[in-house]
């Protein structure tokens, strides 16, 4: 859906995109990240044809976006951070006004924007003015006018910002049912969004990606691999000797031990170690209180990669 090689953009005192390439698969969502100043806004400004770039080929459903403008922006549906609405119209005459300029008529017009006001959950406030509403309702407009005329992508711009923390949970669902039926591209400071409704992520730093990968993996790659923490009734020593003999183990950790001892265990990225400390567990015949599986979150992977502290992850 989404292929971008080599992209740049110079200013002339600084360059806001660093010869980036990546790739977004039709189906796929996936959550654009970085700090302020990153270039996240000046990629999805030339991704959507609002911007042209310095250098590289962007391509979005298999249209070039500097030789096919109108038609990759017909392919689109674009919600910008800063929502551009009409505050002095009515929710059904917005959309009945902007479902025109993109080339809707007649029946197929009225339908669609029927559609999108049951799909945004605007269906109560068709009848009132744009700028009497909260800002959590005009950015639902906004994501209304974004898909009223069926586009392939859906690229959202901070989607959530200014909002309270009802309004982003609202919105932040609103996103999840979309997903099942169109590709989107997420960007957004909100770390537990991204989490929440993005397959993968991709991380820009200073203007170079710093990362691709799913969530989970990231954070995996991050702190090394898996970790797993048991709380075993039995002899300190030998659980402390016996974990070491497990398969793809690299250490094992006691964080405390009294009549319960508590163990963590570091595997590498071949994947879950549970059912091997399970095993241990019942050939030695001793107790467990607790087993669980602790990982890094996306908040750990952003802070180390865009504060320097990461390296360059990349699949």
């Amino acid at each position: 859906m989404i292929e971008v090689n080599h992209l740049t953009k110079r200013y002339p005192r600084h360059t806001a995109v660093d010869d980036i390439s990546f790739s977004v698969g039709k189906g796929e969502v996936v959550g654009f990240l970085g700090p302020n100043g990153a270039g996240k806004s000046t990629t999805i400004r030339i991704l959507t044809g609002y911007l042209p770039a310095t250098g590289g080929d962007v391509c979005v459903a298999g249209m070039n976006v500097l030789q096919d403008s109108l038609k990759v922006r017909r392919a689109i549906g674009y919600l910008p951070e800063n929502c551009p609405l009409y505050p002095e119209m009515r929710v059904n005459e917005y959309l009945g006004y902007r479902a025109r300029l993109k080339g809707l008529r007649g029946k197929k017009r009225r339908y669609r924007v029927a559609i999108v006001k049951e799909l945004c959950g605007l269906g109560d406030v068709g009848r009132r003015i744009i700028g009497q509403l909260s800002k959590g309702y005009r950015q639902r407009v906004g994501l209304a006018d974004a898909l009223v005329h069926e586009p392939d992508l859906l690229v959202l711009d901070e989607p959530t910002i200014g909002l309270d923390p009802n309004q982003i949970k609202e919105i932040r669902h609103l996103v999840k049912d979309l997903s099942r039926d169109y590709t989107i591209f997420l960007s957004t400071h909100i770390l537990p969004e991204v989490e929440a409704t993005c397959e993968r992520v991709l991380i820009l730093k200073e203007g170079k990606i710093v990362a691709s990968d799913t969530p989970r993996n990231l954070a995996d790659i991050l702190t090394g691999g898996s970790r797993v923490i048991a709380e075993i009734r039995g002899d300190r020593a030998e659980i402390l000797s016996r974990s070491h003999r497990i398969p793809g183990i690299r250490k094992v950790s006691i964080l405390h031990s009294d009549e319960w001892v508590a163990v963590e265990l570091h595997g590498g990225h071949s994947g879950e170690v549970r059912e091997q400390v399970f095993a241990m567990v019942v050939e030695n015949r001793w107790m467990l209180r607790e087993l669980r599986a602790v990982s890094g979150n996306l908040e750990d992977v952003f802070g180390a990669l865009t504060l320097g502290n990461g390296k360059e992850k990349k699949t």
